[in-house]
């Protein structure tokens, strides 16, 4: 008889949509609770989730309830209380976070130590020598929100090459943006120090002690019918005990940003030890010091997005605290549907559980909204303002913390910067036209066309658009038209092969031509082709030209590659090596020695930059210079890839990365990995992956090749990449890759040729610099800056 009574409590406790908290308790709100019930069954019945499982619990009690189905595909199974899910990112919040506090506590590692000393390879840019320990932790390391997707990879040391080879954006402790990388580099870093891979370390040190029992990475196969399922694969396949991210998934399902699974049995353990300051039923977890870095503010005053350690108190998506717990309660989400919110004030927390994209699709983050407001409404008691746990900022008090406490990135002006602080001087009472893109931007990131029309001092007339247009959107030929904002008219210089030197009757009306356009520092790239044959033209004319100049992008250092034979093409416009290492205006000055000596030249140089310099140190404002130039990174490798453009190889156009791919079907990726990497190119790492462009060569095709890492900028040979990527595939795939079109953007038979003969590469090098050598003093003498 007792058997059997225990048994029926057991299997009403585990029934579908059962309470088995205390709904009569003076703690709960009856009718409250009901509303969470009708929130839940609302959204399930509007297929925004199959289910889920709410644990709501306040001074000692607990109302805890299933709802919906766990499983919808292939077949229905109802949710219990105790199904398992996953976690997604709560994995940061509830692993990595307190494997970092404890070695923090345990001195061995430490908050303010840059991250580069646990990972030295965490390189790229100058940005993320800074980055601290704390960046990570409040998503204030100015790294992007994760690994790039649109191609195909495998393997845990794949990732963390990848993890700490994406560029960041700004510096550590300017901005706030959620990253997974952050998470990722920290449960690489805890497995470094501790020597244990991070699930072990959080196992032994957090989920062991306080007894979270169905809390793990990689769940073994028995917890597989208890396990909820996400999504569905293109296959077909339904992803149920394999981590849905993917990222987490391809670098085998255990990473510091995601990959566990749990319940929400244990995430109340791990809720009521933050609670306690770190201990639960006598087991000491974390310091009380610790928990408090954990729910208490730890990002830069000056940030709006208010960060813990880990842990969110005031972000964008701190959508689970609702509308009525205080600022000062803390916690996180999951990208699966899942949340974690806490209330320290009221000893509250509310944990909502669920798989919202199974079997796809699905959303909860009005929901959880929603629950936060319910939960707070449910219990007694009084929620008022807690006296310094956030403050808020007016603009004034912002502007002074970003000028005290936000560091200068640099202070380069470019042309139009130090044109217009001369208040146009240079171009005082003349009728102008103006040759530009949407590149041509001011420090403040005003266009030049704005600039130059809104001036008193000079009277803009017409504008010239180069290759991709005037706002940088087009690819191949480009029509006249009319600008919308000023009704200036729009003269192509990109209509056709006969289209690309400005028009006499265009010319005529005007008292000079100014040239203002971001170039990428390589031949073969057509804006500085475009200045030259607007030159001719000005010279023709008998007009002025003036270069409002600009950095060059990639630094004015490296010179490399051959020189041009043969005849002036729009790609190799003048003799010039691949990448020549020089600035529009001082590229100008060469092109008037040598080609238009009559010309009226003046060149608006640049302030405060110095050759050494790469645009990621100059604090301008970063705009794509074509459609398929996004970053730094692709214009820096973009001298070698671009090189190759006219064989049959994809280098990446059609894809999130253009530049950073390559690759073609016949190529098989870990063995031409295998052989770049076998070249020692200094400041590249080269990883094989699967790629199928959505545009451009090889369209829905999916291609085999490498993503190419740039880890050191200031030593990548970018043009000698070009010429070992060309040797790699011609050794490996000799039937295949077509050279016809080599010589194309090359423009040097003898190196096209010594790559199809299979010639060593010390052998076409020394020719490149003999050609350098000819080269250095028509450069010099034309250099404006040291």
């Amino acid at each position: 008889m007792r058997t059997a009574l225990l048994l029926s409590l057991f299997l009403f406790l585990l029934s579908p949509g059962q309470s088995t908290g205390q709904k009569d308790s003076p703690v709960f709100r009856a009718e409250v609770l009901k509303k969470m019930d009708r929130a839940i069954a609302s959204s399930i019945k509007r297929k925004r989730l199959p289910g889920g499982v709410l644990w709501l619990e306040h001074g000692g009690q607990v109302y805890k309830k299933s709802y919906g189905n766990r499983s919808t595909v292939p077949k229905s199974e109802a949710m219990t209380l105790d199904t398992i899910f996953d976690a997604a990112s709560l994995t940061k919040v509830i692993a990595t976070l307190p494997s970092v506090m404890k070695l923090i506590e345990e001195g061995k590692i430490g908050l303010e130590d840059k991250v580069i000393k646990y990972l030295p390879e965490l390189t790229g840019d100058r940005n993320k020598s800074a980055i601290t320990i704390r960046h990570l932790l409040t998503h204030t390391s100015g790294l992007l929100a994760g690994i790039r997707r649109g191609y195909q990879w495998q393997g845990y040391e794949h990732g963390i090459m990848l993890a700490t080879s994406e560029a960041s954006s700004d510096s550590g402790g300017k901005y706030y943006r959620y990253s997974d990388l952050n998470f990722i580099l920290l449960g690489e870093i805890v497995g470094r120090v501790s020597k244990q891979r991070v699930d072990r370390f959080a196992a032994t040190h957090v989920f062991e002690p306080l007894k979270m029992t169905d809390t793990t990475f990689l769940p073994a196969p028995g917890l597989q019918a208890r396990i909820a399922p996400t999504t569905r694969m293109e296959d077909g396949t339904i992803l149920r005990g394999l981590v849905h991210d993917p990222t987490s998934r391809a670098m085998g399902g255990v990473t510091g940003h995601a990959g566990l699974f749990t319940t929400a049995h244990d995430l109340a353990r791990y809720a009521h030890m933050l609670l306690n300051g770190g201990e639960l039923e006598g087991v000491r977890i974390l310091q009380p010091e610790s928990v408090k870095l954990m729910r208490t503010v730890q990002s830069p005053e000056f940030i709006t997005a208010r960060r813990a350690l880990g842990f969110d108190i005031d972000s964008p998506y701190a959508g689970p605290r609702g509308n009525t717990f205080p600022l000062g309660s803390f916690g996180h989400t999951g990208w699966t549907g899942t949340s974690l919110w806490i209330d320290p004030f009221s000893k509250t927390f509310v944990i909502f559980l669920s798989n919202r994209n199974h079997p796809s699709g699905g959303n909860v983050v009005s929901l959880r909204h929603q629950l936060g407001t319910l939960a707070a409404k449910s219990i007694t008691h009084n929620f008022v303002k807690v006296p310094g746990a956030l403050k808020k900022l007016s603009d004034e008090e912002r502007s002074e913390a970003d000028r005290k406490l936000i560091p200068p990135r640099g202070n380069v002006l470019n042309g139009i910067d130090v044109l217009a602080l001369n208040n146009f001087a240079e171009l005082k009472g003349l009728k102008v036209g103006l040759i530009t893109n949407q590149t041509g931007l001011s420090r403040d990131r005003k266009s030049t066309i704005d600039l130059l029309h809104g001036s008193d001092e000079v009277q803009l007339l017409s504008l010239f658009g180069p290759e991709h247009g005037i706002r940088g959107t087009f690819d191949g030929k480009v029509a006249d038209g009319i600008d919308k904002k000023t009704g200036l008219p729009i003269h192509s210089l990109y209509a056709g092969v006969d289209r690309r030197k400005p028009k006499r009757e265009h010319l005529d009306p005007l008292d000079a031509l100014v040239f203002d356009m971001q170039d990428i520092g390589c031949r073969f790239f057509t804006y500085i082709s475009t200045m030259g044959l607007a030159m001719e033209a000005t010279e023709e004319a008998g007009l002025k030209f003036v270069v409002l100049d600009r950095v060059n992008p990639i630094g004015g250092v490296n010179v490399s590659g051959p020189l041009v034979v043969g005849e002036s093409t729009f790609v190799a416009f003048h003799d010039l090596p691949l990448r020549h290492g020089m600035t529009v205006g001082e590229i100008a000055k060469l092109f008037q020695s040598e080609r238009y000596p009559t010309l009226e030249l003046t060149v608006v140089p640049l302030r405060n930059w110095k050759r050494s310099l790469r645009f990621d140190q100059s604090g301008l404002p970063w705009l794509k210079p074509s459609p398929n130039m996004p970053n730094l990174t692709a214009a820096t490798l973009y001298p070698g890839l671009g090189l190759l453009e006219f064989t049959n190889l994809s280098v990446g156009r059609g894809t999130k990365l253009p530049f950073e791919l390559v690759g073609a079907p016949y190529i098989r990726a870990a063995e031409l990995a295998k052989c770049l990497t076998a070249a020692k190119l200094p400041g590249l790492q080269f990883i094989p992956v699967r790629f199928t462009p959505e545009a451009s060569k090889f369209k829905d095709e999916e291609c085999g090749g490498v993503r190419i890492l740039l880890k050191d900028p200031t030593t990548c040979p970018s043009v000698e990449l070009g010429l070992v990527l060309a040797q790699a595939l011609r050794s490996l795939y000799p039937h295949d890759w077509n050279t016809q079109g080599l010589n194309t953007l090359l423009r040097h038979p003898i190196t096209a040729g010594a790559i199809i003969e299979g010639l060593s590469r010390e052998s076409v090098l020394r020719e490149w610099r003999a050609d350098l050598t000819r080269f250095a003093p028509r450069r010099e003498k034309h250099l404006l800056y040291r």
